[in-house]
């Protein structure tokens, strides 16, 4: 009842006080000096990167447990008549916590701001979030203030100039976060969008089944058979073949475990139906009918379809985000708490596992006209101690060196320190403003090989289709 009756004053004096305060301030000066919207500075602590005392106190977290840290939403405050409104669009992620309840600490933590969450589809649905957005940033109405986009669209929402350059506000803090992420959030040397998680493909599977982690395509075959064999499971390898974004992710990281690629790096040079990316896409028709480790199911399956039966015990391995781990030690959803362990993908003789690199990421409309206060809540939202909170509680890999090393992301998500490396040496898919269009005809050939196995005709005509569409 005190929420609404806010809510009602909000509305009520929303004349005497204009929400548009904030716009009229130089972007020079700090609008918010609440201290819970300053995020801790890394280095204050030489042994963790950052100070504990600072880091609980500015979360109003009790970080010494992971059942604090789950139930904490920070202490409530009314927000003032003439708080900022702002509107946050994001897909939908889940674990212990949800970027609602995310959101909602924030709005408690402090009454200058307070914003509203408009709950997109979740990223197996990356079409559908990837069409609300434009449809939304298009109309140019500054709705929503701040979105996160997928780290494939950054440039091309750049070049459309939806999303506002981020260089004066946060040019003295890019330091803070892995290079990588920091290049892959820049287009035409502009940032233009500010880190939020990383996220690659990682290989899970099962410790128990007495197999040991394959380095190469031809050791995970092998041991695949031999799990089938004994009768302990079902399936050998699952992974998503759905004519969706995911086929792509893991296309990217079946080329580029032969040393090849789809898209060189000048944007204009099409390499699908080179002979790396051939044999590439060969060997993922191959598990699923010559060497029959892979169902033909994984035809139709996105990321949730392939990660039951492997959280339900029915398979050995599992190419998957890092997302399942969680599910995969939860009593309440796995059963094989305890028998997974996760290490790089497969790669072809002589070369180097790739990871498709992934992950959502903080922009800002460039239409918005509340763009102070949606900097200080992009900076709350990407700071060292709520970025913390998305790991620890949604499995959301950070961005921050600093991060990484706290040690609650060693007892809740472990595989993240483990992989450190895996995540800052990912692949990306291909950069292009016309990447929307490049997807959907990878999609297309890349299915069609795997359905009928005319692999190299399909790669050939899908080679044609992305040479005119970044070339026009």
């Amino acid at each position: 009842m005190r929420f609404f009756a806010v809510i009602c004053i909000i509305k009520m004096h929303k004349n005497a006080f204009p929400h548009d305060k904030l716009d009229r301030e130089p972007f020079s000066r700090p609008v918010i000096d609440n201290d819970d919207l300053k995020p801790a500075r890394p280095g204050a602590d030489s042994g963790s990167g950052l100070n504990r005392r600072e880091f609980i106190r500015r979360s109003g977290m009790a970080l010494a447990g992971a059942a604090a840290v789950s139930t904490f939403v920070g202490p409530r405050r009314a927000y003032a008549a003439s708080a900022v409104e702002l509107t946050f669009a994001s897909a939908k992620f889940y674990g212990k916590q949800t970027i609602a309840e995310v959101v909602k600490a924030f709005n408690d933590s402090q009454s200058k701001i307070h914003v509203t969450y408009k709950e997109l589809p979740p990223p197996s649905s990356s079409t559908e979030v990837h069409q609300s957005l434009v449809q939304q940033l298009a109309r140019r109405n500054g709705d929503p203030d701040v979105f996160t986009l997928d780290i494939i669209w950054i440039a091309e929402f750049a070049a459309a100039k939806w999303a506002l350059p981020l260089d004066q506000y946060f040019k003295d803090n890019t330091g803070e976060y892995f290079p990588g992420m920091v290049q892959a959030c820049t287009w035409q040397n502009k940032l233009v969008a500010l880190p939020w998680f990383v996220d690659s493909g990682m290989l899970y599977y099962r410790k128990d089944l007495g197999i040991s982690a394959p380095s190469t395509w031809t050791d995970l075959i092998a041991s695949a058979k031999e799990a089938i064999g004994s009768g302990k499971v079902k399936f050998g390898f699952l992974w998503q073949a759905k004519q969706a974004e995911v086929l792509v992710c893991d296309l990217v990281s079946f080329i580029g475990s032969n040393g090849g690629a789809i898209l060189q790096a000048d944007g204009k040079t099409v390499s699908i139906a080179d002979a790396p990316a051939v044999q590439a896409v060969q060997l993922m028709y191959d598990l699923i009918n010559k060497e029959q480790i892979t169902p033909a199911d994984v035809l139709s399956w996105d990321e949730e379809p392939s990660r039951r039966p492997f959280t339900g015990g029915e398979a050995a391995f599992l190419r998957n985000w890092s997302y399942v781990w969680k599910i995969a030690q939860s009593e309440a959803e796995s059963k094989v708490v305890d028998e997974v362990a996760v290490v790089p993908l497969p790669h072809f003789p002589d070369k180097k596992s790739a990871a498709c690199l992934g992950g959502y990421q903080y922009g800002i409309n460039a239409s918005s006209k509340k763009r102070d206060a949606a900097v200080e809540f992009v900076r709350w939202m990407s700071s060292p101690e709520t970025q913390l909170r998305f790991a620890t509680q949604l499995g959301l890999c950070p961005t921050r060196a600093a991060v990484f090393e706290q040690p609650e992301i060693g007892t809740e998500q472990p595989f993240m320190q483990q992989l450190k490396e895996v995540f800052l040496g990912a692949i990306p898919r291909p950069v292009t403003p016309k990447y929307p269009q490049v997807t959907l005809a990878l999609q297309s050939a890349v299915s069609t090989a795997l359905t009928t196995g005319k692999v190299e005709e399909s790669l050939k005509s899908a080679k044609q289709k992305i040479d005119t569409i970044v070339k026009a």
